[in-house]
């Protein structure tokens, strides 16, 4: 191994930083104990982090005890998850990240004129539960190019598209086309529903694998846009492996391939970067560390005036008493 070349743009997006920060701010605000709907984002390590902090992370709000503080994760919910933390008289805080709520709204809009929608997504997944949840009855699921070539869609006038924010942009455009070409009248958002972020990745990646022998995606197993942006660079031709841990290094990996790239999800703290590139420089001299620059992104999210209000006074209370 000569070389390690980073990607730029990789790691957080504005969307993950922003569910980080609203999760740190509540319990500043509230204190521990604190739940939160599902991983705040697919990173085990964030998760840990806030586990030790007195964050309690449950799949369902019927875990809850009444009258208790949760923070939906950024993946966002569906209107009867809404629906149950009211009946359980929750605090409720929103971290769901700003660009899935756009696909909300657009889904809540087509409803509303009577349009039946495909939604392009990852079954399971737990964003396209959220968003399927918003008009269920009025949507089907299309999970990959096989799906779209043989779903069959309700004889309906009305018929639009919307997609999972974190899916392979190269993916969804193969399915588009097929869609396009089946259903003529088929109707798409004015904006794209995958989100900039995961275009930028997946467009860094692309230029990364042209230029190493291999490509390592530093991120959960359970993250979409890592295991997105390891089979992105897969299609171009280099070994690609996904790992989250400095242990899951291979030591023939500094022996086989002279130039290295390294991009990490975007739900992916810079520190697990760091780690991976100790791991494999450790015992090697004369390893260079570049950054192959793609684009640059200057998108913030800012949490609740309130909620950033209520935190401070928190905080100054609890200095003030020490």
């Amino acid at each position: 191994m000569k070389k390690i070349l980073l990607a730029a743009p990789r790691g957080f997006c504005a969307g993950v930083a922003y569910a980080i920060e609203v999760v740190d701010l509540a319990l500043k605000a509230f204190g521990a104990p604190l739940y939160v709907r599902h991983a705040i984002v697919h990173n085990e390590h964030v998760v840990r982090s806030f586990e030790e902090r007195g964050v309690i992370f449950v799949e369902d709000v019927n875990e809850i005890p009444p009258g208790s503080t949760v923070v939906f994760s950024a993946h966002g919910v569906s209107p009867t998850v809404r629906r149950a933390s009211e009946i359980r008289n929750l605090n409720v805080i929103d971290a769901t990240c700003p660009l899935v709520t756009k696909v909300h709204r657009e889904i809540t809009r087509y409803a509303a004129q009577g349009y039946h929608m495909l939604y392009i997504g990852h079954r399971g997944h737990v964003e396209a539960q959220g968003s399927m949840g918003h008009a269920l009855k009025q949507m089907t699921l299309i999970d990959n190019i096989e799906e779209a070539k043989t779903v069959v869609a309700p004889p309906h006038d009305k018929l639009a598209v919307v997609t999972q924010t974190t899916l392979s942009v190269d993916e969804v455009s193969g399915i588009m086309a097929i869609l396009q070409e089946r259903f003529p009248h088929l109707e798409t958002p004015k904006k794209e529903d995958i989100c900039y972020a995961t275009t930028n990745r997946q467009g860094a990646v692309k230029n990364l694998a042209k230029q190493c022998d291999m490509v390592l995606v530093i991120g959960s197993r359970t993250s979409s846009n890592s295991n997105r942006l390891r089979e992105v660079a897969e299609q171009m031709g280099v070994p690609s492996y996904l790992l989250l841990e400095p242990e899951e290094v291979q030591p023939e990996w500094r022996e086989h391939y002279e130039v290295i790239g390294i991009t990490s999800g975007a739900s992916t703290p810079e520190t697990s970067v760091q780690a991976i590139i100790g791991a494999l420089i450790a015992g090697k001299e004369g390893v260079s560390v570049e950054v192959a620059q793609t684009v640059e992104e200057h998108v913030t999210f800012i949490p609740s005036r309130n909620l950033i209000a209520l935190a401070q006074r928190q905080t100054t209370q609890v200095a003030e008493n020490l």
